[in-house]
């Protein structure tokens, strides 16, 4: 209320619910955004599955013992690290390269899980999730910076709140999918669908390098 509105601020543009269709005719806003759905696929699932993947490796294995939500936390904790070990690595690789590197690394997680979880070696299993939790996160700030980047400057804001809204609809989605389906199955396979968003979002990303 105090401070004066500043030198570059512009009147507010008439409402035009077509910018949401024009932000995805730019090829490289478009790659960027489809990347972020396919992280946005995975990451909530996996984050909301954690405690059922522990509960599960506990239910297989009788004879390993832990506190599920104390290993829950430190899986889901550890990503804060990553970002901010992303964000140095994105300096010397490139940010399309760091994300394009993180997701794809969180997909084979996704697929190794349903053969992981059959081991016998809590220590592996753990370590596993750490991992997983590191690199399904470590892409999302880098996400936001391409979406961001390539994002046509007076319609930035429309860009970023479109994509974010998408991404969060997305993650509704894969979340009560895998848990439905689990419910009727209840088969370790079922979570391999969390790899629908890391291969879509890799193959979007890797037409941005050919």
């Amino acid at each position: 209320m105090l401070i004066p509105n500043g030198p570059f601020r512009k009147k507010a543009l008439k409402l035009d619910f077509s910018v949401c269709f024009k932000i995805f005719k730019n090829n490289k806003f478009k790659q960027a955004a489809f990347g972020y759905f396919g992280h946005m696929w995975e990451l909530y699932a996996f984050w909301t599955f954690v405690p059922i993947f522990l509960k599960i490796y506990l239910d297989t294995h009788k004879n390993i013992k832990f506190n599920i939500s104390l290993v829950s936390f430190f899986i889901i904790g550890i990503g804060s690290l990553a970002c901010v070990l992303g964000g140095f690595m994105s300096e010397k690789l490139g940010v399309k390269r760091t994300a394009f590197l993180s997701l794809l690394l969180s997909g084979f997680c996704c697929l190794f899980l349903p053969f992981i979880l059959q081991i016998n070696n809590q220590f592996l299993f753990i370590g596993f999730l750490l991992f997983w939790g590191m690199f399904v996160i470590a892409d999302s700030p880098l996400f936001s910076t391409l979406v961001a980047q390539n994002a046509i400057s007076e319609n930035k804001g429309t860009a970023l709140t479109i994509v974010n809204s998408i991404g969060f609809f997305i993650t509704i989605i894969s979340i009560q999918l895998i848990n439905v389906i689990y419910q009727i199955y209840f088969s370790n396979y079922i979570f391999l669908l969390l790899a629908i968003g890391p291969i879509i979002g890799v193959f979007k990303l890797k037409k941005e390098f050919n």
